[in-house]
């Protein structure tokens, strides 16, 4: 039997190239992907497109409204994507957001029987999130397998985060290397309607600058041009 996974998928590099990896490997991947109230809605529509294009088993899309609390520049239109670095976590921090999705994943793990969790949490090349930390990823796997029923009946989850050391071009490069097309991916915090990227918020800053360090064309599409 093909071993079940399911793989959080934003519609992003991170998590395409995670999607990609864990294809390889062999499992049939159920993608998950949460539509939040997020700023970057058109991301959705990227998630989707990857998702078919690398073989996904099955693609759902939950609507949970984040938006609702705020607290982002991500979920509260009041507060403004930073154009660049800041010090410090940025406003472009979601409040718990990984905690939520991954319970989310776990949730549908359990019923499907799949027994691993796949997501594109980076550490390396990121915006100063403390839910894409590797102690984080290690305590949730540690919660997962304390807090459900397949657990204690000795089918253990695990948490795959395959690109967590690999910096950003490093990406680039295995997903470059696993056919993946990444212009069909988002990674803008505020895209257009048509779905082009800013170029300037943290995200298209670290995408662009992984493209260049990778060696590898960039095919992201920005605002303004065709």
């Amino acid at each position: 039997m093909t071993d079940l996974a399911v793989v959080l998928l934003s519609g992003g590099l991170d998590s395409a190239t995670t999607l990609a990896i864990a294809r390889r490997e062999g499992y049939a991947c159920h993608c998950l992907t949460v539509d939040y109230g997020q700023r970057h809605r058109p991301e959705l529509g990227a998630a989707a497109r990857v998702a078919d294009a690398l073989g996904a088993a099955e693609h759902r899309v939950i609507s949970l409204d984040l938006a609702a609390f705020g607290g982002s520049a991500l979920t509260d239109p009041a507060i403004a994507v930073p154009p660049g670095p800041t010090a410090g976590i940025p406003v472009t921090y979601v409040p718990a957001r990984n905690t939520v999705f991954l319970s989310l994943a776990l949730a549908w793990a359990e019923v499907l029987d799949a027994r691993s969790i796949w997501f594109g949490a980076n550490a390396v090349d990121y915006s100063g999130y403390p839910d894409c930390r590797p102690e984080y990823m290690r305590a949730f796997e540690t919660l997962a397998n304390l807090a459900t029923k397949a657990a204690v009946e000795g089918r253990r989850i695990a948490l795959r985060t395959p690109i967590i050391d690999l910096s950003k071009a490093e990406i680039i490069r295995r997903g470059t290397a696993l056919g993946v097309d990444y212009g069909m991916t988002l990674s803008c915090y505020q895209p257009d309607a048509e779905a082009g990227a800013c170029g300037v918020c943290d995200a298209c800053r670290l995408r662009r600058a992984g493209f260049a360090a990778a060696g590898v064309p960039d095919p992201t599409r920005y605002a303004g041009k065709a």
